[in-house]
């Protein structure tokens, strides 16, 4: 069997585990539901869901801009979604095998971890990507030097994806339950060592306030 050349995007939810710890697994599998959705709704002709897995689903296609569409336009459905968790994703180019509708490869690897590596809201690609970039309009590809990961046997230059028209910061993360939700429909705000939190629920600020310091970090 042969292989062929595939573009691949892994787009996972960020703080899905926080999230059913503190609302509950019925809750969280609403979100990865909506979740799956966003997606369907976002694939460019051309690009499949090849697997779902949890909180997290595997794109393919054979046009690298197609599955660049794909990923910007599912990224901006999350970041308007009301009460929705942020989205992390990675994007890479390589020769895969697809065998009963599964891809197999060491580019799945690859971009599974440039999927675990990138923060909430960001989406990283390597170099191959990077490239194609140029001409797309009103995208950018930021160079971020060379990373080593599990299981890849050389450093890959890694690239993180920056659109033009990000605006302000009108959302924040709820520390506790990981949930974006918008400033201005906050249940709770909350001051501690000079910042102020923000809470979807009364519950989640009662837990920040009986142990600040567990929930007061910086997430990625």
């Amino acid at each position: 069997m042969s292989e062929i050349d595939r573009t691949l995007l892994i787009a996972d939810l960020s703080g899905y585990t926080a999230l059913t710890e503190t609302h509950g697994a019925m809750h969280a599998s609403k979100i990865v539901l909506r979740f799956g959705r966003m997606a369907e709704a976002s694939l460019e002709p051309g690009v499949v869901i090849v697997d779902r897995v949890g909180d997290q689903v595997l794109c393919a296609g054979a046009d690298p801009l197609a599955v660049l569409r794909t990923a910007l336009r599912l990224c901006t459905k999350v970041e308007i979604e009301p009460d929705f968790l942020g989205m992390q994703a990675g994007i890479h180019q390589g020769a895969v095998v697809q065998r009963e509708g599964r891809l197999f490869g060491s580019p799945l690897n690859l971009t599974a971890r440039l999927t675990a590596h990138a923060r909430s809201g960001q989406i990283l690609c390597t170099e191959t990507i990077a490239r194609a970039v140029g001409g797309f309009p009103g995208l950018s590809a930021r160079a971020m030097g060379e990373r080593r990961f599990k299981n890849v046997s050389s450093p890959v230059a890694v690239f993180e994806l920056v659109r033009d028209d990000r605006r302000g910061q009108t959302s924040a993360t709820d520390p506790v339950c990981r949930m974006r939700i918008d400033i201005e429909r906050a249940a709770t705000a909350i001051p501690f060592q000079g910042v102020t939190y923000h809470f979807c629920s009364h519950e989640c600020g009662r837990l920040f306030s009986e142990a600040p310091e567990r929930y007061a970090r910086p997430w990625g």
